[in-house]
């Protein structure tokens, strides 16, 4: 990112994205946590154009302490489920800055960047395959991108899924 405050440019934007990925498929989660505001959730919506997170029921919608909690899990010596580690992977869309969102004002050092995704999370012989699309409403904070919100929507979320085990 620019060292300005004030000048984030569409790529310091893009670039984000990518790298917050990349920590993902590299299994760098204290890292990518990291990248989360205090106030920060992760949301994964069980209903297409769904609205509100707290109102309706969500497959995932998660502050950053339940995030960390996760994290340790996922880390445990005791986790079984994670004996062999699962491991993932990000195909990415380039992403699109979503200029006409409410909740993007560079003025006040808040960004709407959405990318479409495939994903693969995969454990032994075991292999998921889904689609969907972010939206990371970001922040400037403390001269860095932060993310205040992950939105996932998968394209098939009102489907039975098994365990999802890490992030998307």
């Amino acid at each position: 990112m620019n060292s300005s405050t004030t000048a984030v440019s569409e790529q310091d934007l893009l670039d984000f994205v990518y790298a917050e990925a990349r920590l993902l498929d590299e299994l760098k989660f204290e890292q990518w946590l990291a990248l989360y505001t205090d106030d920060a959730y992760y949301w994964m919506p069980l209903a297409h154009d769904q609205q509100d997170p707290r109102l309706h029921a969500s497959l995932m919608y998660e502050d950053k302490l339940l995030l960390q909690v996760r994290i340790e899990r996922l880390a445990g010596q005791r986790t079984f489920s994670q004996q062999p580690k699962s491991r993932c992977h990000h195909l990415l869309q380039r992403p699109t800055i979503e200029r006409d969102h409410p909740e993007h004002v560079p003025d006040q050092g808040r960004y709407v960047v959405r990318v479409a995704f495939h994903y693969v999370e995969t454990r032994q012989d075991a292999q998921q395959l889904y689609a969907g699309w972010s939206t990371l409403h970001l922040v400037e904070h403390e001269g860095a991108l932060r993310i205040r919100l992950k939105r996932v929507d998968l394209v098939n979320c009102d489907a039975a899924f098994g365990n999802i085990q890490l992030f998307m």
